[in-house]
Formats: structure tokens, sequence, C-alpha cells
């Protein structure tokens, strides 16, 4: 893909540590490890978190007891100071005083003197009151846009910075397998290409910041049986090596990311917390990543007390500690015990050096061992600056995506448009299930945002104008209440468009219809929502159906009824002016599908990266198709492929030129997502039917043309045989390039040469070049 762009404006990173491989370096971190007793080792080994009764934002908080006041739990110094911004709203300066003063009191109070790594969840943003909001990760996904991720992760580190803050948890690279799963607005994609390079973009624009990225969930969360939280996985070996891993490999090896956290998943009976294999011999052994492993919140006493591989919490740290888990997050539930464990001769001290040194390692790198806190904490900022909306507004315009339409969008000015819905007068509409808002406040009834957060139904009066925009409330998100349903087809009557905003509220364990431990059973729309739908269709009024969704729902009645239908994934807070935008065709609409939009429940799960067999023959009266495919998006005008090129043959250890002319064919400007897939039609074991190769975003005047080059490494085409080597395999590729998976314009390439084993080497970005 194209160069990072420059780093946006902010504060200069607090603390720039040393590269964290300089000798001199090492020799620093082994001495103070010399130096430190058992107590203190495994201070540096666990977080503390601060919470009170009733914040539960982590998966079963309320089962853990209190660990004590964080002034006598980090007597002996601490390795991470859990969510200081994140816990609850509290305000940002004040808040950076105090955390001065704690990490001031590490310094000079305790012996060794090293201050803590402060972490934050910054999935859509850094997750404390009044910061910016920004798309969730599927808008991310559906923008096509590495190059604007990376801008924003840039604006979201330079304000972790700022406030003395040097780890994100994020960003989520778990491959999207099953629709109904509650974290698919966490999640960037279902494919792994697309995954990896949107999330290593995040990962250096982050750590361009001095942030540490933290890779979520390593591995296999997202193949959970039924699309249930938390539920065990049984994916094979090839499909976690072909599917599930490429993102983490492609985030470490091309994004340097300095951290990962282990999934909650139990693969084919082993938790991933307990598994050497993945957590030493992938990540460490593999690809010689040198980060810190840290635990997800829980995760390590979970192996006693729901995966039941441990009798107890010291049996389960043991085997974390041995595994590869550096740090137990949020706190030290079972990491604690370590000490009894190593004077009881049940664990080797050696184990705990070895996550002791890359902890100290990690806190060189940052700066942490020289800091000393003595100067002033910020005396303000500004955690939603212009800057940051103008990013979060660019990024929810260039997600949105118009699935379908006969001509009534855009909607001509003068229009009477009647909003309609249960998401079109909501902020928390717009957010994810890791925003602040959703995921925090929601527990504090009575506290302002923090930040202006024009609603859907704000941002189309500003659009079209007050007088032009009547409103009816309709339905709850998830409730069966249809008192006003009359109300509301009363106003579609009343209208020459209505615009019907429909979809999700995310939020956590139950407390939502999407978000973490909020699955589904079913892809309909939650609620009575469909009935509303369904009451407005009958008045004959053309009707706009706008989803604002952590998820995509079965909505193949819709497409064939709705004069329009426009697909929004929580497009944070900007994403009220974005879709008013493309209804009024003030943005032309330019997003992608990054997931198939599902036919039904019952076909999942499912992925365009299915062999033959997957896409349902004569042989089953049951179809898998998509009501629209993977990277399906409509746009105000229209774009033509011509002269795909590509070499008649190429290495199988090298690389694959592809050049194709792009047109703008329609009257107005726009942009469009160039789409390169690849089919290896005969192989040792089969192959998806699809894969994506490349894209790019272009932009083009009418009549505009350019054409595009991607350069593929052959690598991108490896898979595992039947040996479970990662190889390339010679022989005939099938190269399509279209506006979605569909095939506009093909060409045809062989691979010569023997076949290539293949190592580290999935993470190689494709090349692009516009002239």
């Amino acid at each position: 893909m194209t160069e990072l762009r420059g780093a946006v404006a902010g504060p200069v990173p607090a603390q720039a540590g040393p590269d964290h491989d300089r000798p001199d370096g090492e020799a620093r971190v082994r001495e103070l490890l010399g130096r430190m007793t058992i107590e203190e080792k495994v201070a540096q080994l666990v977080g503390f978190w601060e919470k009170e009764d009733g914040e539960t934002v982590a998966p079963l908080q309320g089962e853990f007891g209190d660990v004590g006041r964080l002034e006598d739990f980090s007597r002996h110094g601490l390795g991470h100071l859990t969510r200081a911004y994140g816990t609850r709203p509290v305000d940002p300066v004040a808040r950076a005083s105090w955390l001065w003063k704690f990490q001031s009191d590490l310094v000079t109070g305790t012996r060794l003197g090293i201050p803590a790594i402060v972490h934050e969840e910054c999935l859509t943003g850094l997750s404390a009151w009044k910061a910016a909001t920004f798309p969730t990760p599927l808008a991310w996904g559906a923008a096509c846009d590495p190059d604007l991720v990376a801008e924003m992760a840039a604006s979201i580190g330079a304000s972790m910075r700022a406030l003395g803050v040097h780890q994100g948890l994020a960003p989520v690279l778990d491959v999207i397998r099953d629709p109904r799963w509650g974290r698919v607005d966490e999640c960037i994609a279902e494919d792994p290409y697309l995954v990896g390079t949107i999330g290593t973009a995040y990962v250096r624009g982050l750590q361009s910041q001095g942030v540490h990225a933290t890779l979520k969930h390593f591995v296999g969360y997202s193949a959970s049986r039924a699309g249930r939280n938390f539920a065990p996985v049984h994916a094979g070996p090839r499909e976690i090596a072909d599917v599930l891993l490429p993102p983490f490999e492609m985030a470490i090896l091309d994004g340097d990311a300095r951290s990962v956290m282990h999934s909650y998943a139990e693969i084919d009976g082993v938790p991933v917390a307990a598994d050497p294999a993945l957590l030493t011999g992938v990540l460490r052994d593999r690809w010689g990543f040198d980060g810190t492993v840290v635990a997800d919140y829980f995760g390590v006493a979970f192996l006693n007390l729901l995966h039941h591989v441990a009798g107890d919490h010291a049996a389960a740290a043991v085997q974390a500690l041995t595994a590869g888990v550096d740090v137990e997050l949020p706190t030290g539930d079972a990491y604690l015990t370590l000490r009894q464990s190593v004077r009881a001769g049940t664990l080797d001290e050696a184990v705990v050096d070895r996550a002791v040194l890359r902890v100290l390692r990690q806190k060189l790198e940052l700066g942490l061992l020289d800091a000393t806190f003595t100067a002033e904490p910020p005396p303000a900022v500004d955690l939603d600056s212009p800057e940051h909306r103008s990013i979060a507004r660019r990024l929810a315009e260039e997600s949105v995506i118009l699935v379908a339409n006969d001509g009534v969008l855009p909607v001509p000015a003068g229009r009477r448009v009647a909003v309609i819905g249960p998401n079109a007068d909501r902020q928390g509409a717009l957010f994810g299930c890791y925003s602040f808002l959703n995921h925090v406040l929601v527990q504090h009834p009575g506290v302002e945002t923090g930040i202006e957060v024009p609603t859907v139904l704000d941002a189309l009066r500003d659009e079209f104008g007050p007088d032009s925009v009547a409103s009816a409330w309709g339905c709850d998100v998830d409730t069966d209440d249809r008192s006003g349903f009359d109300e509301a087809v009363a106003a579609a009557a009343a209208a020459e468009v209505a615009v019907l905003v429909v979809g999700d509220h995310a939020g956590l364990f139950g407390r939502g219809t999407v978000g973490e431990g909020c699955d589904r059973d079913d892809l309909e729309l939650p609620g009575v929502q469909r009935e509303l739908v369904e009451a407005v269709l009958a008045t004959g009024t053309p009707v706009v159906l706008v989803l604002v969704t952590g998820r995509p729902y079965a909505v193949d009645w819709a497409l064939s009824r709705c004069a329009a239908v426009v697909q929004a994934f929580f497009p944070g807070e900007e994403g009220a002016s974005a879709l008013a935008g493309v209804l009024s065709g003030r943005v032309n609409p330019s997003g992608r599908l990054p997931v198939s939009l599902p036919r039904s429940a019952g076909a999942q799960p499912y992925s365009y990266l299915h062999p033959t067999l997957g896409a349902g023959t004569e042989v089953t009266n049951l179809s898998t198709t998509p009501v629209a495919p993977f990277g399906h998006g409509l746009s105000y005008t229209t774009f033509a492929y011509a002269d795909l090129t590509a070499p008649a043959t190429a290495p199988t250890g090298g690389m694959l030129p592809v050049t194709v002319r792009v047109t703008n064919t329609g009257p107005v400007a726009g942009d469009d997502v160039v789409q390169l897939y690849g089919h290896d039609p005969v192989a040792s074991v089969t192959r998806p039917v699809a894969q994506l190769l490349g894209y790019r975003r272009v932009h083009l005047a009418p009549g505009q043309s350019v054409t595009v080059e991607l350069t593929v490494p052959t690598t991108r085409l490896a898979f595992s045989d039947r040996t479970l080597t990662r190889v390339v395999e010679p022989g005939e590729v099938e190269l399509w390039v279209g506006t979605s998976v569909r095939r506009d314009t093909e060409a045809l390439t062989t691979l010569v040469g023997a076949t290539v084993p293949v190592t580290n080497a999935s993470a190689r970005w494709t090349t692009s070049e516009v002239r």
C-alpha cells in the first residue's frame, strides 16, 4: 500500500525511549533483573485496576474480589496500571495530575523506582470521557483506506501519550467467521488480507506516537461455535494457519506490533492462554516476536474458573506463564501466586525472569526506565479537536455503503422528508461497544456525553432544512412496543420520502443487540423494527432504509421493496453528517461491504472464502448465496474497467504485477475501490473460489481514467498443503478486477517453477501505484 502520511499534529511524545534492541539497553534490563526480589519480579507481571461496584466492563468481573488498595498493592512496584481514564468519567486534566503523582511515587517510593505502563482501550478512539469517538472497525474495513486509518490511529496515539498512556488495547484482528457473534462490530472484515492491511496501518499509526499497540485476540476467538461469545472453537489447523493467523503475522512482521493479547478461546480443547505452541512456537519461534504477551482480562484465572484445565489460580498462573503470557491483566488475581509457586519449587524462577525481562525491555522502549515524572502534567488537553473531527468525518464518509438504489437517492433539495426509527435521534446509535459512551458512560446516567454528537435527525435537518424534515420515533431497537407505529405511518404518508433509520444498540453482556456478550440466534432486525418498516412501506411512500448496525443483517426482503438501502457500521461522532451527506448527494458513497450481507441465519457460518462446495449447488436445496457479496457498494457515478494485464507466467517465488485501467463513466466525481481477486482452480487442497489479492482507493473526476498497478507477492497465494506446510504451488491462476468479488474483467497467469515452501511471508503488503 502507499506510505503512511505524516503524523497528525499533537503533543510530542512525553518520553521517547531508546531502541529496544540496543546492547547497552539489554545490559541495563538484565542488571535490573539481577537486583530484584521475587516480590519485585512478580509485581512487574501484574496490573492493578481501581474499580468500584457496578462498573462492569469485563466478563464475569463481579466474580473477582477486591485485591486491596493501590498504594499497598504497588509497594514492590507495578507492571501495569489498568484504565486510569477509561473506567469511569473523570476529568482528563485532573486525572493526569493524579497519574503523574502516582508514577512519581513509584519512582521515589519503591526500591527500584520503575514506573508502571498505563494501558487503555482505544478501539474507536481513546476510551475516555470527552475523547473523540471514531467509526467502528467494520467501518474501517468498509472504507478500504489504510492511510486514513493510520492517520486516525496517530491522532488517537497523540492523545494517549499526552495523558501519560503507554499502551493501547487495539486493534482487533479477528477475522469475521459468523455475523451472529456479538463482537463482529469490533472486527474489520471477513477477509484476512483486508484485516491485516487495515490492522497493520492502525498499528503503525498508533506506534508512531510512542504508544504500543496490542493485537487482539490471538487467536481463533471469532471462530466460536454458533457465533456465541466465549464458545469452544473447533477450527482445523489449515483454517487457523491460512485464515485466522495471517492478520497477526502481518501486523507483527510489517507493523512491528509491540504487544499481543491472548484469546479467551479454547481451540480443539486447548485454551490459547495455556498453549505454548501458539504463544511461544508461532509468535516467538516462527515470527520472531519480541514484545510482550498480555492476558485478556481475567483470562488466566479463567483457566481455572471456566476452562477447568487448572485446579486453582496458582496452577492456572503456572500454565499461562509457562506457555508465554507475560503480564496478567487487569490485575494480579492469579499471578500473585507465582511467588509461592517459585518458593515451593513448582515453578522455575527462570520462567518468571523470562517474562520480567520482556516487561523491562518494553518499559525501556517506552522511556519509562528514565522517566522521573517531575515535570508538570498537561495543564490542558483537547481530546476532540477539529483535527480529530476532520479525520472522523472523512473516515465516516468513506465508510457509508450504498447497497441498493432505484434512483431515489440522492434526495433533491426541497423534498418533504420523514425521518423515522429508533436510531434516528439517538446518539448511542452511532457508536460501537467499545466506545466510551456505550461501554462506560451508560453506567453513569446523568453524566453529559462530553463530546458533540449530532444525531441522524439533527444532521438531516441541517442538510435539508428543518421545515422539510418531519420525524417520528416508531419503536425501540429491541422491544415489542408498537405504540409509535401510527405516528410513524402518518409522518411517512405525508412525506415524499421516508428515511427509516434502524439497526443496533451496542452494549455489553446482554445490554445491547450487538457487542461483547451480545450474540444473536437469528439475523432479523432486532425487536419489531421489521414490522415498522413493513408498516411504512405499506403507505406507498418511497422508503430509504438506513441500517446503522454493528453486524450485517438478513434484509433480502428490504432490497426488493425499499427504494434504497444504505449500510453504515457505527460511523462515530461525525457519522450522522456523513449519512446526511450521502442522502443529499453532498457525499458520493464509496464504502464497500467488508462482510457479506447474509441471506439467513441458517446459512451461517458463511465466508466468501469458501471452496466450490461452500457455494451450494444442485446437491442441496438450501442457498448460501449472500444478498450482497463481499466488496459490494454502489456510487452515484459509474466505473468501467479495461486493459487488465498480467504476465503470462510468474515465478512461484516472485512477484505478480497486475495493471488495470479504471474510468469514471458517470456524471459526477467519485471514489472507486479497485479490487483484485484470484483463484487457484487446481491445487493439492481445495481453495477458495475467490481471494482478495490487492485493493486501491482512487478518486476520479467524470470521464477521468487512471491505470492502477498492483504488485502482488506470490506468497499471497500461499496455503497449507496436505502436510500443513505453507507453500506456493505452480499452476494456472485466474485473476479478475471488479466493484465487488464479482468478475468484471479477467486475466490468466501461470505460476512456474518448483513448489516453494513459505515462512513468514504472508505478511507482505501489496504495493500499488496510480498513473
